[in-house]
C-alpha cells in the first residue's frame, strides 16, 4: 500500500491521483529501475491528464471507461453477435472488440489523442452488459479478451483489499476536520499493513492463512487476559479455554524464526 488519502466530496473522483501516481512511480523506479509498471483502475480514474502523464513517462495503463450511448453504438455489431447466442441458449454470451477511440472535448475535458479501446459486448440475464477499457498496451501484447478478463478484471481482488482495509477503523471518518479524519485513515492503513504482514508471515500454512483482517482480529488477537505487573515483569495470563491456542503458538513460532 503506497497511499491512503481522503478527498473532499466536491472534487473530481480522480482529484490528486496524477500526483500520487507520479510519487509512487518514482519510488518504485528508484528501487527497481527497469521494472515494467502498469497502472490499473476503474472508470473514476479515466482522465486524459493521467493517461498523458503515463504515456510521457513510459508507464502503461488499463483503465475502465464509463458506459454511454456513443460507446454502445460503436459496438452495436458485436452486441448483436452476443445477443443471438443468448436467445438460443439463455446462457451468457460475450464478444470482444478492439477500436481506436477519442473522447471529444467538453466542459469536463476530453482526450488529446485517439487511444486503443477494448470492449466487451455481453448479453446476460436478458439484458445487455457492455464494458469498456482504454489502454496503452497493444493488441499483440494483450488481445482484447485477455486484456479484459485476465488483466483488468484482476483488479477485483485489489478492490477487496481496499474494502478489507476499512475493517480496522478507516470507515469511521466522522471527525470535524479533514486533517483529523486523514490522520485516522493513516493510522488505519498502518494497522492494516501490520495485519497483512501478520497474515503473510505468521499465519502462513495455517487455518487463517487467507482469512480477512476482521476475522484475524476477532479470533487471534481479541482475547480476554489477566495482566499482573511485578517489579521485573508484566505477566499476561490468557484464558485456558481459548480455542485457538495451538494456532497462536504456531504464529508465535513463525514470527520468531
Amino acid at each position: 500500500m503506497f497511499c491512503a488519502r481522503l478527498r473532499e466530496a466536491n472534487q473530481d473522483a480522480a482529484f490528486g491521483s496524477r500526483e500520487e501516481i507520479e510519487r509512487t512511480v518514482k519510488q518504485i523506479r528508484k528501487a527497481w529501475p527497469q521494472v515494467k509498471i502498469i497502472a490499473r483502475a476503474d472508470s473514476g480514474f479515466c482522465r486524459n491528464e493521467i493517461m498523458s502523464w503515463c504515456e510521457s513517462r513510459g508507464v502503461d495503463f488499463v483503465l475502465g471507461m464509463a458506459r454511454n450511448q456513443k460507446l454502445r453504438k460503436i459496438i452495436g455489431g458485436q452486441m448483436h453477435e452476443a445477443t443471438e447466442p443468448w436467445k438460443q441458449t439463455r446462457k451468457p454470451a460475450r464478444v470482444f472488440a478492439d477500436v481506436q477511440y477519442q473522447a471529444k472535448k467538453t466542459k469536463k475535458g476530453g482526450w488529446d489523442r485517439a487511444r486503443r479501446m477494448a470492449a466487451k459486448a455481453e448479453h446476460i440475464d436478458g439484458k445487455e452488459n457492455p464494458r469498456f477499457v482504454v489502454t496503452s498496451l497493444t493488441s499483440e501484447q494483450w488481445p482484447a479478451k485477455a486484456l479484459y478478463e485476465e488483466l483488468y478484471c484482476a483488479r477485483g481482488d485489489m478492490e477487496n483489499r481496499i474494502k478489507e482495509q476499512f475493517s480496522p477503523f478507516a470507515d469511521r471518518v466522522s471527525a470535524e476536520t479533514m486533517r483529523a479524519n486523514q490522520m485516522r485513515l493513516y493510522l488505519s492503513a498502518v494497522a492494516y499493513i501490520l495485519m497483512s504482514g501478520l497474515r503473510r508471515l505468521g499465519l502462513k500454512a495455517t487455518a487463517l492463512a487467507e482469512a480477512q483482517v476482521s476475522t484475524i482480529r476477532t479470533k487471534l488477537l481479541k482475547i480476554g487476559a489477566q495482566i499482573r505487573v511485578t517489579v521485573r515483569k508484566v505477566w499476561v495470563s490468557m484464558s485456558s479455554s481459548y480455542s485457538w491456542q495451538d494456532l497462536y503458538q504456531q504464529v508465535w513460532t513463525n514470527l520468531r524464526c
